[in-house]
């Protein structure tokens, strides 16, 4: 039986101990629950643990999931913010405008210009990350490092709706978290670098969301204050071998 909130308590400890390491208050390290495949039964019960942050892959799932959880959030009188951390596709924009707070996955200009086309039809303003692959895996969406402060400013400048709100990374899958170490750091310094040299309104470089369940600790002694925890908190998924 797997203990949700128990899980969550030793995440939460090992995260404290990993920003003091990094000389930070881990206090400021956001979890995001990776709910892919998890029932809104599993997604509430974190949420009851003292999760508030829920993060989708696709967008089907979030529709299918967010009514109901929506119900048994508004029961317990609390709220809870929806991150779109997978691939978006531009298709399906449209799906995630009245839902997500925080666009984790963006990788081109052509997909921030459909989120700012979709947010102006509602004259809203969207939050996104810029996501980085900073290893250059072809099996995985991102931009390179160099690319990233270009975009960024291409962005602020011909764009109206969309606010760059910092960086995310997935990086190699590998059995040693230290072997993605570089990596993390090279995206921090990323992230640093464009805080301080591109200015701009709509650009609040406040979140660095790196560090999956294996290696979310490396992560945040490297800064990460936004981490994606999935099997850490719910166990492994059905598809999973366990």
């Amino acid at each position: 039986m797997i203990d949700i909130a128990e899980n969550i308590r030793q995440i939460r400890g090992k995260v404290l101990a990993a920003a003091a390491r990094g000389g930070r208050d881990g206090r400021t390290v956001q979890i995001i629950a990776v709910t892919k495949t998890r029932s809104p039964e599993e997604m509430l019960a974190a949420v009851e643990a003292g999760l508030t942050d829920l993060g989708e892959n696709k967008v089907q799932e979030l529709e299918e999931k967010y009514a109901a959880v929506t119900a048994g959030v508004t029961e317990m009188k609390t709220s809870v913010r929806w991150h779109m951390i997978g691939h978006l596709q531009r298709n399906k924009v449209k799906y995630t405008m009245d839902k997500v707070d925080l666009i984790h996955s963006v990788d081109s200009f052509r997909l921030a210009e459909e989120i700012d086309r979709r947010a102006s039809l509602s004259s809203k303003k969207v939050d996104i990350l810029l996501q980085v692959n900073p290893a250059g895996e072809e099996s995985k969406f991102g931009l390179s490092a160099s690319e990233a402060p270009a975009l960024t400013g291409k962005i602020l400048n011909e764009l109206s709706n969309v606010c760059v709100r910092g960086l995310m990374t997935v990086v190699p899958d590998v059995a040693d978290p230290e072997e993605v170490r570089p990596y993390f750091r090279t995206v921090s310094r990323l992230f640093d670098e464009i805080k301080t040299s591109l200015s701009h309104e709509r650009l609040d470089m406040r979140y660095l969301s790196m560090g999956m369940t294996h290696d979310y600790e490396v992560a945040v002694e490297e800064g990460a204050n936004l981490i994606r925890v999935g099997t850490g908190i719910f166990g492994p998924r059905s598809y999973e071998v366990e």
